[in-house]
């Protein structure tokens, strides 16, 4: 019997990564494979820009996994990030005549109307509720309450459409169909911060490759998401201007490499190698890091709202393959004046490596698997199919069409992403509800219209006859006036 295990892929910077697992009765996770797949020609800030080249990724990382298991992949968990991805801030209001209690379908009724809003270039990914005002009055869960005007106050994750379709576009011709989307940002952080943390307000900071991204809770809500396109890679390069190979600055910046330097401690006549016939000044070479690191840490606390800044608590939370960066704490603490910083270097699931398969022997606990990893513990599926045989006559299962996996219609978990076919489907409900409720409405009018032309033939014959008296009356009165 073929065994059974969850699939995640994450599309980043610079590689693909895919991931196996298995969920255990206790809360832990078993590891079973792990590959990764070069992605630089064809997935820039962690966006498809060549989606035949990203087809090929998906096709081969999906192969090493098989491959790894001999069991063939159904289904994957996917993850959306990346440059341009943001938040935006938006009201919806319903006025009702008279005070009404607030049903379900008048919540709905401001999340239809809220995932109506058009945005130019932009698609809606996520809507997440952040409370509702009920005449005066906030409330998380407002169905039962009396009023007179309901406001619903949401936080729209938007993506550019283009991007949103191209990856569409490639798990649809890399016949891999989509068990979930997940936004990646939310995924990670649901595996990184804690309970506390996402209640007492929180600034999660992912320091990637090529992007950062910004997370602010606030009360177990997320209140801000933004993706900056600076990462540290950008280190590198700026190390690079310094006439040295990319793979030689990177080194440099592994080794040396440090967030912040007290001026006490730099030698200015100390020089760093770059190669056995090349050096560089110490000095110099501490302004080029500390100088692009202060310039994301000032991006990334500058993302953070206004109302919430002097609510996080919870304090900073640093994860990612930027977060190894030594004495990353104290810079980010020099500029935002935070005493509570914490580095993620793992997810808060327990983890077990036991005969781990692919292209890497142990998991890496440095943080730059946390996106996957979190990815993976939101998945519920069993993504094997049939075992793998070497029989030389056996022929390949075709997998199932890329469809999106399985649609509910009511409001989904908070970060989860519609696949365009999800995203039809939820539409076009939404336009049958709509049109319902239009038909509704109209019918109500015709019957209220109906209902006041009955009345008014009712009491056409009594104001006739009240109209012929006073007519009557009148000429009695003007008789008796003139005699």
């Amino acid at each position: 019997m073929a065994q059974e295990f969850t699939v995640a892929i994450e599309l980043g910077s610079s590689k693909m990564t895919g991931v196996a697992g298995r969920k255990n009765l206790d809360g832990s996770i078993t590891i079973l494979a792990v590959v990764k797949e070069d992605a630089s020609q064809c997935i820039r800030k962690g966006i498809v820009y060549n989606i035949d080249k990203t087809v090929q990724c998906l096709q081969n990382v999906v192969k090493k996994l098989e491959n790894a298991l001999q069991t063939k992949i159904t289904k994957v968990y996917v993850g959306v990030g990346g440059q341009s991805i943001r938040s935006v801030r938006n009201v919806t209001i319903k006025d009702m005549e008279t005070p009404t209690i607030v049903t379900q379908d008048m919540i709905n009724e401001l999340m239809d109307s809220n995932r109506s809003m058009s945005y130019p270039e932009q698609e809606i990914l996520d809507a997440i509720t952040q409370e509702y005002k009920v005449d005066q009055q906030f409330q998380l869960d407002p169905v039962g309450i009396e009023c007179s005007r309901l406001e619903g106050n949401f936080l729209n994750i938007l993506w550019r459409k283009a991007f949103y379709r191209n990856l569409n576009k490639c798990f649809a011709n890399a016949n891999l169909p989509i068990a979930e989307m997940f936004l990646a940002p939310l995924a990670l952080a649901d595996s990184v911060l804690t309970e506390s943390e996402r209640r007492a307000g929180s600034l999660l900071v992912d320091l990637g490759a090529d992007t950062t991204t910004v997370c602010v809770y606030y009360k177990n809500i997320l209140r801000h998401l933004a993706v900056i396109p600076l990462g540290s890679n950008n280190i590198t390069k700026d190390i690079s201007s310094l006439q040295m190979e990319d793979s030689e600055a990177e080194a440099m910046k592994l080794k040396y490499g440090s967030a912040f330097t007290d001026n006490a401690d730099i030698d200015n006549n100390l020089q760093l190698a770059i190669n056995s016939e090349r050096t560089v000044e110490s000095r110099k070479f501490i302004d080029i890091v500390e100088g692009r690191m202060q310039e994301i840490i000032e991006n990334v606390w500058f993302q953070v709202p206004n109302e919430y800044a002097d609510k996080l608590l919870g304090g900073i939370v640093l994860t990612g393959g930027g977060s190894n960066m030594k004495n990353i704490e104290r810079a980010f603490r020099n500029h935002t004046r935070m005493e509570k910083i914490r580095i993620a270097k793992t997810v808060s699931q327990p983890l077990s490596t036991n005969n781990l398969k692919g292209d890497i022997a142990t998991l890496p606990d440095d943080g730059t698997m946390n996106t996957v990893l979190g990815l993976l513990a939101k998945g519920d599926l069993n993504c094997a199919g049939e075992e793998i045989r070497n029989d030389l006559f056996a022929t390949d299962e075709q997998r199932p069409s890329a469809t999106g996996g399985n649609f509910n219609a009511q409001p989904q978990r908070t970060g989860v992403v519609q696949t365009e076919a999800e995203k039809q489907k939820a539409e076009e409900e939404a336009r049958l509800r709509r049109e319902e409720e239009e038909e509704r409405q109209r019918q109500e009018a015709e019957e209220e219209a109906r209902r006041l032309e009955e009345e008014r033939r009712q009491n056409a014959p009594a104001k006739k006859f009240m109209r012929t008296m006073r007519k009557f009356f009148d000429a009695l009165t003007g008789d008796e006036n003139d005699d």
